[in-house]
Formats: structure tokens, C-alpha cells, sequence
């Protein structure tokens, strides 16, 4: 049985960072894992992923574009996913999800099998 679990979202300033940390189990050893994210009325939306190999790809939508800020990363030895954000901005305020999923294309299509049950992130001044 696969479970994901995050922590380390909070409440922040403009241009401070965070770190969240998806701690997981029960998943193969060729799953493709990453982060989502969700805003209010809006559907989840894939931010970054990485494979088994430890290739990383991150979203390329311009809408609030995370590419030079986010960071994603994988420690296999503990089990545990991570998202370093950096230089945060309001518009990063968003529910963010572990997910995972045996296909890299299931995860970017927004349908990965597996959640986690999400950490808020609020960025405010």
C-alpha cells in the first residue's frame, strides 16, 4: 500500500523559502513521484517530478512559473521526496501534494494513482 505524507508547508514571507518533505512508502522502485499544487477553484496542477533515476523535470506553464526558484529532490536511503522553494511569492499560496505514480505520463496528464493529503504554503506580508 502506497502512502505519501508532507509536512513542512507553513506561513512565510515574500521571498523567504520553504522546504516540504514527502516521507513515502509502499511504492516501486520505478516510480515517477513529484509535487502538486492547488489553488482554490482551480484543479491540482503538476509542479515538479522526478523519476527513478533521479531526472527531474518541473512545469512549463508561465502562469507563476517555478523554474530557477523550486527545486525537486529525492533521498532514496530515507525514503522521503522533497520541494525546496525558494524566493516565494504571494501567488505561490497553494496547497501543495505528494503524488506518485508508475507512469511519468500519468503524472503530468494530473492523474498520478497516489496522494499524499497535502501542506498548505502561504506566502503573505
Amino acid at each position: 500500500q502506497v502512502q505519501l505524507v508532507e509536512s513542512g508547508g507553513g506561513s512565510v514571507e515574500p521571498g523567504q523559502s520553504l522546504t516540504l518533505s514527502c516521507a513515502y512508502s509502499g511504492t516501486r522502485s520505478g516510480y515517477y513521484m513529484g509535487w502538486f499544487r492547488h489553488f482554490p477553484g482551480n484543479e491540482r496542477e503538476p509542479v515538479a517530478g522526478i523519476d527513478s533515476r533521479g531526472i527531474k523535470a518541473y512545469t512549463g506553464s508561465f502562469t507563476n512559473s517555478v523554474k530557477g526558484r523550486f527545486t525537486i529532490s529525492k533521498d532514496n536511503s530515507k525514503k522521503t521526496l522533497y520541494l525546496q522553494m525558494n524566493s516565494l511569492k504571494p501567488e505561490d499560496t497553494a496547497m501543495y501534494y505528494c503524488a506518485a505514480d508508475s507512469k511519468n505520463s500519468d503524472f503530468w496528464s494530473g492523474h498520478p494513482g497516489f496522494w499524499g493529503r497535502g501542506t498548505q504554503v502561504t506566502v503573505s506580508s
